[in-house]
């Protein structure tokens, strides 16, 4: 702590996160909230204890290199290991995409779809990474069984890990392919619910460095137009969807045009999700 916040009379904690909020200003559009998510993993206490019990407690010497690594744009989610989803309790890793609550526009689409309809049995998630919107599906189905695919055996060791951890490891099933290669839906049946979040960035664009250096790329990047995996998966979620049973894909916030005219295409309907902020996110195809 300075001495000018000594002189204050501030607490050591609360004057630390002030501090580095101001550092992470430049490289971050959450600092506060940054900051205050190092802290109180540097304490191990929950944000809400750091910010009720702990802020005129002694700053804990690791909190500064904690900071340090997320001045140079590297993930509040790396650096913690864990992210937060649909109410989930996440490991994350640099093999897997950082869970979003975009992401969480398809489960509350399923959510709707199923309202009024005889729940999901087997789910199937395209592109598991953590296995997010599996695990939130079957969390909230729990007489619901699901299949995630990956290209990725890292990114399947840790959604194994987070299916263990919340208890649904005998209620999933996690299986290595790529739907970039021949053969890859081979064996896998018929699902009463097809979720994904396939890659769809354009090669070209810009991204902050807190993903482009940090998040695999393989997880981001579809061709010049974003749209190389939802020509390979459009077509082939026929063959994977149980009769009646819809697909539900995330899809970038300009992309909805576009990825619509692949799912007509291929005889879908598609009816237009958006999320909180109100982007176009999902499109949920039967």
């Amino acid at each position: 702590m300075s001495e000018d916040a000594a002189s204050a009379g501030e607490a050591i904690v609360g004057a630390a996160i002030r501090q580095a909020a101001e550092q992470l200003a430049a490289s971050s559009d959450t600092a506060r909230l940054d900051a205050e998510l190092l802290m109180a993993h540097a304490l191990g206490v929950t944000r809400s204890d750091l910010l009720l019990r702990h802020l005129r407690e002694p700053e804990p010497a690791d909190f500064a290199p904690l900071v340090e690594r997320r001045a140079g744009h590297e993930p509040v989610a790396h650096i913690l290991g864990r992210q937060e989803f649909y109410g989930l309790d996440l490991r994350v890793t640099r093999d897997t995409l950082i869970p979003r609550g975009d992401s969480e526009t398809l489960i509350e689409a399923a959510r709707e779809w199923f309202a009024a309809r005889p729940h999901p049995a087997q789910i199937l998630d395209l592109g598991t990474g953590t296995g997010a919107l599996l695990l939130a599906a079957l969390s909230f189905w729990p007489e619901a069984e699901g299949i995630g695919l990956d290209a990725s055996e890292a990114a399947l060791a840790v959604a194994q890990e987070n299916a263990t951890a919340l208890g649904m490891a005998d209620r999933v099933t996690l299986r290595h392919a790529d739907w970039r290669q021949p053969g890859w839906a081979d064996g896998l049946g018929r699902f009463d619910l097809v979720l994904c979040n396939p890659p769809y960035v354009e090669t070209d664009a810009d991204l902050a460095p807190s993903v482009r250096d940090h998040e695999p790329a393989r997880a981001l990047f579809a061709g010049a137009e974003g749209l190389d995996d939802y020509r390979v998966l459009i077509p082939a979620l026929r063959g994977l969807l149980a009769k009646g049973a819809p697909a539900i894909l995330e899809i970038g916030a300009t992309q909805a045009e576009a990825v619509g005219r692949l799912a007509t295409a291929a005889g879908f309907d598609a009816a237009l999700h958006h999320d909180l902020a109100g982007r176009p996110r999902a499109l949920l195809l039967t």
